[in-house]
């Protein structure tokens, strides 16, 4: 059980994070808010303006706490300057066991999907068994894509799925469309790569370690073309790099099949493709979701292996 052992609880070392960001409220520009049934709530982007130190710190909550989360100068994509960069001490607990928006949540008309460390003390997901993790914890934390506080029926959802009172439970929300929003999606670039080496079967215990960067997306208040921006920065702008136990040859073959070019879909931007397939977000080729460019490194052998391309042209033809 996390917590215990080697494996760090996720939402004890998130709590923190969360705290400061609570404490920092005005100079981020966030709200603090009472929500139903006494949980707290941290509006960072829906009816407040936040901004990409706010996202920056989403990411880290996002991933438990076990991040490093950094804006720097992106090195591959000129007309956008800059980028964010993250790394977990624990890759595969950090971005599959919090960061990953796997919690689908829903109440008469109002729906988002929830990540974060509460996520790991529900567990119930399929992805929880698969690496072995859950959490306990007196606290947590659940942030949420959405324009909309989660509703009275949803914070009870939550609280009986964690076993936590909702006092204890703290809602971080924003928007895709806002900065903070924009900036916490493109900070899952290196979620993505591990959602697809667990998607193409590779043994997440030999994931050692593992960091990625991808582009700022500019923000749109147009929904479609927010979400396009987001999975365009990693889809084409994306770079992972990942050290791995094992036969060199195994590492070479998830290089291979890792970057996003491996997919029937690549090759337009994702609004594009989103609208070719009549808005169902499922229709997609689920290969897309990935870096654009990777690099797997054996360190048995000491060997690297690399495959696919950033491609600034899309990123451009997205971005605008």
């Amino acid at each position: 059980m996390a917590g215990t052992g080697t494996k760090p609880s996720v939402n004890r070392s998130a709590a923190p994070l969360v705290e400061a960001m609570a404490a920092e409220a005005d100079s981020l520009r966030v709200a603090v808010l009472a929500g139903p049934l006494g949980c707290r709530l941290i509006d960072a982007g829906a009816t407040r303006r936040g901004g990409i130190e706010a996202g920056r710190r989403l990411t880290e909550i996002c991933m438990g706490g076990l991040g490093q989360v950094a804006i720097v100068p992106s090195p591959s994509t000129p007309r956008w300057p800059f980028a964010i960069r993250v790394g977990a001490t624990d890759p595969v607990v950090a971005c599959l066991g919090s960061q990953y928006a796997g919690w689908s949540l829903a109440d008469d008309g109002w729906f988002a999907l929830g990540s974060g460390p509460a996520r790991a003390l529900y567990a119930k997901e399929d992805i929880f068994a698969d690496i072995a993790y859950a959490d306990r914890a007196a606290s947590g934390a659940l942030v949420l894509e959405t324009d909309t506080a989660p509703t009275e029926a949803v914070v009870r959802m939550v609280a009986d799925g964690t076993g936590l009172d909702p006092a204890a439970l703290t809602f971080l929300y924003a928007p895709t469309q806002s900065l903070a929003g924009s900036t916490q999606v493109v900070g899952r670039v290196l979620e993505v790569a591990l959602h697809k080496v667990h998607a193409l079967h590779f043994p997440m215990e030999r994931i050692v370690d593992g960091i990625g960067i991808a582009p700022l997306a500019p923000p749109s208040p147009d929904f479609v073309t927010a979400m396009g921006r987001t999975n365009d920065a990693i889809i084409y702008g994306g770079t992972v790099h990942l050290f791995v136990e094992g036969p060199d040859d195994d590492a070479r073959d998830l290089a291979q099949r890792l970057p996003s070019s491996t997919s029937r879909d690549y090759g337009a931007p994702f609004g594009e493709v989103f609208r070719r397939f009549g808005g169902d977000f499922y229709a997609i080729d689920g290969m897309l979701f990935s870096p654009a460019e990777v690099v797997v490194t054996a360190l048995e052998s000491g060997n690297s292996h690399r495959a696919g391309a950033i491609a600034p042209g899309l990123v451009d033809a997205s971005f605008g």
